[in-house]
């Protein structure tokens, strides 16, 4: 499968290098490419054997020198395979962080629940109750709560 031989090449650091030397020059030979690589020349030439089989590099030979071209297009394919699960994990991650802004910022106020509370005056007589008297204030809910281990 090409895609897999191209993600194959890319994979090692020095045929990525060996690649951006190409993408600076038209073409370059073996010798040229290998110069800043502290390797053998047959080392160099095995990764050039390695791009070549994913169609990444060209090779011609012009007389004793083998000159190496880049050849860009099966990157193109490894680029719309990467893209299509970019916009995959950006959508994943779009939706996360609505959800956690959704969580941690929690919704306004109403402006009904901006109105201060009433506050609790001492009791009126009112005319309209039987009794004639204030109603007894509420005791508390609860109290404090206290240790909940026993020494």
């Amino acid at each position: 499968m090409p895609l897999n031989r191209t993600f194959q090449a890319l994979a090692d650091p020095t045929r990525r290098a060996l690649l951006a030397q190409l993408a600076s020059a038209e073409e370059m030979s073996v010798s040229d490419l290998a110069r800043p690589f502290a390797m053998s020349l047959p080392a160099v030439m095995k990764h050039l054997d390695v791009l070549a089989e994913a169609d990444l590099v060209t090779r011609t030979k012009a007389g004793r020198t083998v000159l190496c071209r880049l050849n860009a297009a099966p990157m193109e394919e490894a680029v719309n395979w990467l893209t299509h699960y970019q916009i995959f994990w950006t959508r994943r991650l779009d939706r996360l962080q609505a959800f956690l802004e959704e969580e941690t910022c929690p919704p306004s106020p109403s402006p009904s629940h901006l109105q201060p509370a009433p506050v609790a005056s001492s009791p009126r007589r009112n005319p309209a109750s039987p009794s004639g008297d204030g109603s007894t204030p509420r005791p508390p809910g609860s109290t404090p709560r206290g240790r909940t281990r026993r020494s």
